[in-house]
């Protein structure tokens, strides 16, 4: 029995030796990009569960549909949402409130961005590509009175008349 508990003893001793001996390999970083960007979006009132979210990184370009287009505009304003300069585009005055927020970091700034818009129009002429989680665009008014993608034209009728 004491010959086994010394073999024993022996065995852990060399495999503790061999492990303090042998250099412990550094587990891989995952690589980090300074500018990413969480972005959402809220449809409706605050009281809405109609939120989409997705993770824009900016080296390389991924998170949306249109993420190498919104980190060129982030990248010509130094990440501050509020200075991309506006569409010049027409916009129904249809209120349908869409509120949005970035949340994270440009070139080692913290960044902490909420607004809320009149509609999908208006966000998207205000913020560009930003905000575009989709391959869909909103509907707006080009100059000659037509609708772009498709929207409804028409006279507005007054509720309860023909």
């Amino acid at each position: 029995m004491n010959k086994t508990i010394l073999a024993l003893r022996g065995a852990l001793l060399a495999a503790t030796a061999l492990l303090i001996a042998t250099p412990a390999q550094a587990a891989p970083q995952p690589a980090t990009s300074s500018n990413w960007l969480y972005l959402t979006i809220t449809k409706g009132d605050a009281r809405s569960r109609d939120v989409r979210g997705t993770l824009l990184i900016c080296d390389p370009p991924q998170g949306h549909a249109r993420a190498a287009q919104a980190c060129d505009q982030l990248a010509a304003v130094q990440g501050d949402i509020r200075r991309i300069p506006p569409e010049h585009s027409y916009c129904t005055m249809l209120y349908a409130p869409v509120t949005v927020s970035a949340r994270g970091e440009w070139n080692g700034h913290k960044v902490d961005y909420t607004h809320t818009f009149a509609n999908s129009c208006d966000l998207t002429a205000k913020t560009g590509a930003v905000f575009a989680l989709s391959d869909q665009t909103p509907a707006r008014s080009v100059p000659d009175g037509r609708h772009a993608h498709g929207a409804v034209t028409g006279a507005a009728r007054a509720w309860g008349r023909s």
